[in-house]
């Protein structure tokens, strides 16, 4: 399921990840502790193969660098478009803010300057690889494409850049000791009335179908398809002109002792879990090697005693733990 790959360089070779949908990638140059600092696991669905992606790529441009990143695929080549994505995208960012500045600064001005540079260059690296995803021959992304929920750590900066409804979720300890579920991203579904806004504007129509009245989605103009359920991806170029964009929701964190854990997963988790369920999950396995598996887990129980007659969603769950040797107690 994953890999671990000595490289001197910073480049992210595609043919080294295959077809494997999840990868965990260390570079031992880098590391060399060799410490766990979280896991990655995905379960496919019963609705096809599975289209999620994930990597977690430890000594990710510093020592204790981490790039996380899950990436969600629909349509008919959406698996093809997520693993695209997920091979490429690390090594590209890397390229990009390996000279960046720290974020972090006493002095107000000077950080909200280092974060619009970081929110620069993940716009450009987005838009070049929906661009370069475009321009890939025999592969028609028409209406297939991908989320992205990426997390990059660099020191005690944490920058997350979201294209979709995958989701981050940070588990912060709270003075009395219990650890608390704080979101980090928007799901940027056709529900969020600044996205459906923007779509109409386009000319694009949002509207939950009668089978599913409580689901917005996403519409061409004269005809009902495909029904996309976000409002920001990669590929789905016939949706591009009704204002589906690859341009990320980019926001920073800056990593406190009080911060445990993060946690990417697809909306296969998000379904059927709340925010507090999953950290409590990640509490109670107190264990940074084994808790991605537990979240989709979890996922898979509550899919059938929710939706027992329903397809089930590919479930994919990154967890990066934020402390090294720290115990977790259970959430409330």
């Amino acid at each position: 399921m994953g890999i671990c790959i000595s490289s001197a360089s910073f480049e992210i070779q595609p043919v080294d990840f295959g077809n494997e949908n999840v990868v965990l990638y260390e570079d031992c140059n880098i590391n060399r502790y060799k410490q766990v600092i979280g896991s990655v696991f995905s379960e496919q669905g019963n609705k096809g193969i599975n289209q999620d992606s994930a990597i977690l790529y430890q000594g990710y441009g510093v020592e204790n660098g981490v790039f996380g990143g899950v990436f969600d695929g629909h349509g008919e080549n959406g698996q093809i478009v997520s693993k695209f994505v997920r091979n490429k995208l690390p090594s590209l960012l890397l390229k990009l803010t390996f000279s960046l500045p720290k974020v972090f600064s006493v002095k107000q001005n000077v950080m909200r300057r280092n974060f619009n540079k970081w929110k620069k260059v993940c716009w450009s690296s987005f838009m070049v690889l929906d661009r370069d995803i475009q321009s890939l021959e025999n592969l028609d992304s028409s209406f297939s494409g991908t989320t992205a929920v990426v997390a990059i750590r660099q020191d005690d900066d944490l920058v997350i850049a979201n294209l979709g409804d995958s989701r981050a979720v940070l588990g912060r300890k709270k003075e009395e000791g219990v650890i608390e579920a704080v979101q980090l991203t928007t799901d940027l579904k056709p529900s969020l009335t600044s996205e459906a806004e923007r779509i109409r504007r386009c000319g694009g129509r949002v509207f939950a179908p009668q089978e599913q009245p409580h689901i917005q989605r996403v519409y061409l103009p004269k005809d009902d398809v495909p029904g996309l359920a976000m409002t920001r991806s990669f590929g789905d170029f016939m949706l591009k002109y009704l204002g589906i964009i690859s341009e990320p929701d980019v926001s920073y964190h800056h990593i406190t002792p009080n911060d445990q854990f993060v946690v990417l997963a697809t909306d296969g988790v998000w379904d059927v879990l709340s925010n507090d369920q999953v950290v409590s999950i990640v509490c109670a396995t107190n264990n940074a090697a084994t808790a991605a598996e537990a979240v989709v887990q979890a996922s898979l129980d509550a899919w059938k005693q929710r939706f027992p007659n329903s397809k089930r969603d590919d479930s994919t769950v990154i967890c990066l733990y934020l402390q090294q040797g720290a115990s977790l107690q259970n959430g409330t």
